[in-house]
């Protein structure tokens, strides 16, 4: 969709922002575009839309040369979204999001019912925040209604300049799972550019690594921790790769261990036989729809089954077991898992495939899992700082 082939951004006065610069990005596909300040990712993504024109080389936006477009034609095939969101100040929510249908040359009934989606699906009520004006919102709801334009006259490219850099972290990381959420369902080609590697590994497909006016790694979040190419992107991404790649690390069905499982209706005797035998400490407890209920202890369960033995009848599990509230879907990341044992003080957690209970994922099964992760890339995983990930 966009390709990037020699380009080169030099001024006057020497200075080089941008130089000989290469690289594709897929349809529907969103990088980010992480590096220090003056490295040259904003002025990468501003030739995309020529509002910065390149010095060298072309850039192609699916297959066409955008040196050849007319620059007003081509912004208005391509969404901006900005830190400051630029929304107009006269007008309100519903009318800036309709502005480039507007211009694009629809009715206004229909651009506005368009605006009117697009608000809704950014979780904006338009029948709430339309007929207000930006200084009424929330910095994050300006920013919500600032996709929301974006995206407003259904543009094949997205380009993101540090759209959530100026919210506090709640919103920013409410905000990031709003756009993930988002991006699942509109498949955009984004150009999205950080400052925060956080950020970087957090949103993106692939990750290019800035230096001074160039890519030093353009690959996989996976990767660029797991493997970072130069001393240079090792040092940018952190001594903590090792950590920050849980978030980018699944939790996969041969990560799981298998407890015993018991059922609601299983007899005491028999469910604690289960546990002796096993010799386990704690059984999960499914209902008859294998979903997950709960857990019981060894200990629970043979006191519980003497105390029925005495009064003359068997007892079953259903009235000794558990809630169980530390648990994940099949898929989740290790940095979820590891917060969610970490939130319950939890020796373990529970994963689910859907509703059906799939396993459980132990600290060390974590560190395991982080570590197979961290094997399949090409560099020694010895390279990779695990120091502060669980252990066994």
């Amino acid at each position: 969709m966009i390709r990037f082939e020699h380009v080169a951004k030099r001024y006057p006065d020497g200075t080089v922002a941008v130089d000989d610069l290469s690289f594709e990005v897929a349809e529907g596909e969103l990088v980010t575009l992480v590096g220090p300040s003056g490295c040259g990712k904003t002025t990468t993504m501003k030739m995309v839309n020529r509002l910065i024109e390149p010095s060298a080389g072309r850039i192609l936006l699916d297959g066409e040369d955008i040196a050849s477009i007319d620059p007003v034609r081509l912004r208005r095939r391509i969404g901006y979204v900005i830190q400051q969101v630029g929304l107009f100040p006269h007008k309100t929510v519903l009318d800036n999001t309709a502005t480039v249908p507007l211009l694009l040359g629809r009715s206004r009934a229909d651009a506005r019912r368009r605006a009117a989606e697009l608000l809704d699906l950014v979780g904006l009520d338009p029948a709430t925040f339309g007929g207000r004006y930006p200084d009424q919102l929330s910095g994050g709801q300006r920013q919500r209604v600032g996709v929301a334009r974006a995206l407003a006259a259904d543009p094949p490219v997205l380009l993101m300049d540090e759209p959530f850099g100026a919210v506090d972290p709640v919103v920013r990381e409410h905000l990031q799972n709003e756009f993930l959420k988002l991006q699942s369902e509109v498949r955009k080609t984004v150009l999205f550019v950080t400052h925060d590697i956080e950020e970087a590994v957090r949103l993106g497909d692939r990750i290019a690594v800035y230096g001074a006016g160039r890519i030093e790694q353009l690959d996989s979040p996976a990767r660029i921790l797991g493997a970072p190419a130069t001393p240079y992107v090792a040092q940018f991404v952190g001594a903590d790769r090792g950590l920050k790649r849980l978030s980018v690390t699944p939790i996969e069905r041969a990560d799981l261990a298998e407890p015993p499982v018991v059922s609601l209706d299983d007899p005491l005797v028999a469910a604690s036989a289960r546990l002796r035998a096993a010799d386990a400490a704690w059984a999960v407890v499914l209902d008859d729809a294998d979903a997950l209920h709960g857990w019981v202890g060894a200990d629970t369960l043979e006191q519980a089954q003497n105390g029925a033995l005495r009064k003359g009848h068997q007892g079953t599990v259903r009235d000794h077991a558990r809630r169980m509230d530390a648990w994940l879907p099949l898929g989740d990341s290790l940095k979820q898992a590891f917060a969610t044992m970490l939130q319950y003080d939890a020796g373990w957690i529970a994963v689910l495939d859907g509703d059906r209970f799939a396993g459980v994922l132990t600290p060390t099964a974590l560190h395991e899992a982080l570590r197979r992760s961290i094997a399949t890339d090409s560099r020694p995983q010895s390279d990779v700082t695990l120091e502060t990930v669980p252990g066994t």
